[in-house]
C-alpha cells in the first residue's frame, strides 16, 4: 500500500505516535502548523470522512477530545484548531481521513480564512439546495 499513513500505522515509517487504541491513532505531524500539531486518524484506510465506517466516527472524536484536553493542559496553549480536509482541491495532501488539532496561542499569528457575505437571496438558494441533499 503506497498510502503515508498507512506506512506510519504499520510502523513501517516511524512516527511520535502520542496515543494508539485498535480503532484510533494519533501522531504528531512532521510538518506542524504549530509545535504540538497532532493528526488524529482511523486505522483503517479510508481516503474521504464521508466513506467512513459510523463505527469509527465515536471513536475517532473521542480522540480528538482528549487531544484537545492534552494539549489545553500546557501552560503556553490557549485554544484549538480542528482541521479536517477531504480532497486536494479542499488542501487534503494524504488521502487517508485524518483531523489536524492544533494548539494555539494568543497573538501567535496564525490566521484563519477569509469571509465572505452572501447576495441577495442566495443563503437560502443554497440552505434549500443542501437541504435536498441531506437524507
Amino acid at each position: 500500500m503506497s498510502c503515508l499513513f498507512c506506512k506510519i500505522l504499520n510502523k513501517e515509517i516511524s512516527a511520535d505516535f502520542v496515543y494508539e487504541d485498535e480503532k484510533v491513532a494519533a501522531f504528531l505531524d512532521i510538518n506542524p502548523v504549530k509545535p504540538g500539531h497532532v493528526l488524529v486518524l482511523p486505522k483503517i484506510h479510508v481516503e474521504q470522512l464521508h466513506d467512513l465506517d459510523d463505527e469509527y466516527i465515536l471513536p475517532v472524536m473521542q480522540v480528538i477530545k482528549k487531544t484537545m484536553k492534552a494539549l489545553l493542559a500546557q501552560e503556553n496553549v490557549d485554544g484549538i484548531n480542528i482541521g479536517q480536509n477531504n480532497y486536494t482541491a479542499a488542501g487534503q495532501v494524504v488521502p487517508h481521513v485524518h483531523f489536524h488539532v492544533i494548539p494555539r496561542k494568543t497573538g501567535d499569528g496564525h490566521r484563519h480564512w477569509p469571509g465572505t457575505a452572501y447576495g441577495q437571496g442566495e443563503a437560502a438558494e443554497i440552505a434549500e439546495k443542501i437541504k435536498k441533499g441531506i437524507e
